[in-house]
């Protein structure tokens, strides 16, 4: 078996340190312990041939039951953030086309992530910021009965938000360097 390319390693890293660790997903612990969690790096850089892979990831997790969740990574080609968002509706799309709609749901990451409206700079960004743009394809009937056992889930944005203001932009820097050098 061959090492796991540096943006898995890099991308297992940030959801070990960041995302469980400080509890932005509370949902993440349990699939972290449980090693339910795929990492799947896409190093193609067509559009049409990341999108038949980002398929093929859904016919993956159809067939592996056992897997809760894939991160699927893009190590190069969607660098830019309104280019990767481009991605992600197509993914979106792509997801309807294939049947998937009630299926499956998509969260995206990436390193340059900013929420409609907010500085490029504000910690608040940093809720969504990953060592890659990373799409997360998530078990919609999973995502529903955790939202369900969880305690006022509509808190968790917020939450979070005011977690990394307090925390601010430069502690989540030097997170995802850290991601990156481990």
């Amino acid at each position: 078996m061959s090492a796991p390319l540096p943006c898995v390693v890099e991308t297992e890293n940030w959801v070990k340190s960041v995302i469980m660790k400080y509890n932005i997903c509370p949902f993440a612990r349990r699939e972290v312990e449980r090693k339910t969690i795929r990492y799947h790096a896409i190093e193609q850089t067509q559009l049409k041939l990341v999108l038949q892979d980002f398929i093929q990831e859904c016919l993956f997790l159809d067939d592996n039951p056992q897997v809760e969740t894939t991160l699927v990574i893009l190590p190069r080609g969607f660098e830019g953030f309104y280019q990767y968002l481009d991605l992600v509706d197509l993914a979106t799309d792509l997801l309807y086309e294939q049947g998937y709609e009630g299926v499956y749901q998509l969260a995206s990451f990436h390193p340059d992530y900013c929420f409609d409206g907010e500085p490029f700079d504000s910690a608040s960004n940093y809720t969504n910021r990953s060592p890659y743009p990373t799409i997360h394809i998530i078990r919609e009937a999973s995502m529903e009965q955790a939202l369900a056992d969880y305690n006022e889930p509509e808190t968790i944005p917020e939450r979070n938000i005011t977690f990394a203001e307090r925390k601010g932009s430069e502690f989540f820097v030097k997170l995802l360097e850290k991601c990156k050098s481990d």
